[in-house]
């Protein structure tokens, strides 16, 4: 039973939504607003929020942990760390806004813009 599971399957197996996952959580770092799925969005929210509050932490484990979820790009984490994180040091959480954009011409799957505050 899936009692109290909020994350949704996005019609991938588990191998493809991590790797979905982390893509979508490093182009968000990256490039601070990217243009989406509103389920893309709603899926990739609570990992990126953790990550940063992980990063607010800034010890070595903390930095280890966030590799292991971004995988081995160094400079994504380095700007997760040294430039993201620093931001919203005061700020207890909340730290992505989704926007929506409305429906996609082709099949009119809802178009959101996931960005940092």
């Amino acid at each position: 039973m899936r009692h109290q599971k909020q994350k949704g399957k996005l019609s991938r197996d588990s191998a493809h939504r991590k790797a979905l996952l982390m893509n979508l959580s490093r182009e968000v770092i990256d490039h601070e607003r990217i243009k989406t799925t509103q389920a893309k969005a709603k899926a990739v929210k609570p990992e990126l929020e953790r990550l940063i509050t992980l990063a607010k932490k800034g010890d070595q484990h903390s930095r280890r942990l966030a590799m292991a979820r971004l995988g081995q790009d160094k400079g994504v984490v380095y700007k997760l760390f040294e430039e993201i994180a620093p931001r919203y040091s005061e700020r207890p959480g909340g730290y992505l806004r989704i926007s929506k954009l409305g429906p996609r011409k082709s099949d009119a799957t809802e178009m959101v813009v996931l960005e940092l505050v």
